[in-house]
């Protein structure tokens, strides 16, 4: 039976991607979580109880992403945009952050022999990322093929985008069917004890459930 790993930040599209690879499988996938440095940290509380959900093992990779700073979620000195963003790429990137993401989830899977990553990036409903985008991800898996023992001899990890082209209320309703522990996730870039309910991230999440016609479970 293979063996997956999920790139689990503790946010909604990283949670559905849980429940859809534990389906998959039909066993609880490795959970890997980054602590970069990011500001809205409680994230990294959120994906601990989303792995203690699944009964997975949970890998915790350290970061310091603040020793260079660039986005207004490593960098104090920058503020989080709120009431949306007037187009392009917000502040809210870190630069390479999904290239680090995928680099070492792909050798923490050869080195584990597990045969797919999934990671929960999404083209529509998004804040505009480069790395988020299907070209991007093509790339990797080309990085993959050609960078990785099990590559140059045939048996390339998997890099798994399910939520790819999802709306976020589409992503919603995929979670709810396969339950997905919705209302341990955390979307808010502000971080704090509650959602500021202002910043992209929460507005583009706010949107997904409201067309969806549900109410969000994590909301107080």
């Amino acid at each position: 039976m293979p063996g997956h790993l999920v790139v689990l930040s503790g946010g909604l599209d990283s949670t559905v991607c849980m429940a859809l690879a534990t389906a998959d499988s039909g066993r609880p996938p490795l959970a890997l979580t980054f602590d970069y440095g990011q500001r809205h940290r409680t994230e990294l509380d959120r994906a601990a109880g989303v792995a203690g959900h699944y009964r997975s093992e949970h890998l915790v990779v350290e970061l310091d992403t603040t020793a260079w700073g660039g986005s207004a979620l490593t960098d104090p000195s920058i503020d989080v945009p709120l009431g949306g963003t007037e187009g392009g790429i917000p502040v809210t990137y870190v630069p390479a952050r999904n290239s680090i993401f995928l680099a070492v989830s792909l050798g923490v899977a050869e080195a584990r022999g597990l045969d797919a990553v999934w990671i929960g990036v999404n083209a529509i409903d998004y804040s505009g990322y480069p790395d988020c985008r299907p070209q991007f991800i093509e790339a990797f898996r080309g990085v993959a093929a050609t960078g990785q023992k099990r590559g140059v001899e045939g048996n390339p990890i998997a890099i798994r985008t399910p939520l790819i082209e999802s709306t976020k209320s589409e992503i919603v309703l995929l979670g709810l069917a396969h339950g997905a522990p919705l209302q341990l996730t955390w979307s808010c870039y502000q971080g704090g004890d509650r959602p500021c309910g202002a910043c992209d991230a929460c507005v583009l999440r706010a949107r997904g459930f409201a067309e969806a016609g549900v109410d969000d479970p994590a909301m107080p």
